[in-house]
């Protein structure tokens, strides 16, 4: 099984291509989906959050406010590392959950699309790991014009991430998307060609198949030994 990293920057155009994956028909797990799940009213993720941030993250239907917590934790490198703390756990877990079960389903290439792909260590678990880069300026005003914020709230959210200049120096490919949706549709064709590359032998023994295999070998191997021993 091939694990594929997938990350970017906050309005980098992540999705875009992530959505790009699922069009041509590979798997994504979507960590952000992961994120809203395990923070819905009642879970263990949601009590973490208004145990540490209170009643004025809520709804007014007790959901969590995310609009609301974003402006709390966007401002404050404090409560942003407290709550990514707290969610971590869950998350990771979510994201291995999901996994397993497309892994049962005997999917040989999965896309994991993650923002915080370096900062919870979790590129140790994919390869290649593609960044999705874009020049300073225009993720700041796709920021401002997605969001309808103020040029200095675009900068101060870009600034509460990893710089994505970092990102890039650490992928295994990049796609740039500073130009056109064509333009980034031409760079991902070229990206599903390599990711859709034969298994390589380990990968190949990660997937469902190749598990049985192995078990299937190990098991004639001990019953040709017991034989051999009578």
């Amino acid at each position: 099984m091939r694990l594929v990293g997938l990350t970017g920057g906050i309005a980098s155009g992540k999705s875009t291509v992530s959505n790009l994956f699922k069009d041509a028909g590979v798997p994504v797990v979507d960590a952000d989906i992961v994120a809203r799940d395990v923070v819905r009213k009642g879970t263990g993720g949601w009590k973490k959050i208004v145990k540490a941030f209170g009643n004025d993250v809520l709804s007014a239907n007790g959901e969590i406010d995310r609009a609301r917590l974003g402006q709390i934790v966007f401002s404050d490198p404090a409560k942003r590392q407290l709550l990514n703390c707290l969610l971590a756990p869950h998350i990771s877990s979510g994201i291995f959950w999901e996994i397993a079960k497309l892994w049962m389903k005997g999917c040989k290439v999965i896309i994991l699309d993650i923002p915080l792909l370096f900062e919870t260590k979790m590129d140790r678990w994919t390869n290649p790991v593609i960044v999705v880069w874009v020049n300073p300026a225009t993720q700041i005003e796709r920021l401002m014009s997605r969001d309808g914020c103020s040029e200095e709230q675009a900068q101060n959210r870009i600034n509460a991430q990893l710089a994505l200049d970092w990102k890039k120096s650490e992928a295994d490919i990049v796609i740039d998307n500073s130009g056109s949706l064509d333009d980034t549709k031409a760079q991902f064709q070229e990206l599903l060609r390599k990711v859709s590359e034969p298994l390589t032998w380990k990968e190949r023994l990660r997937t469902r198949d190749g598990l049985f295999s192995v078990v299937l070998c190990t098991a004639v191997g001990v019953l040709l030994a017991q034989k051999n021993l009578l």
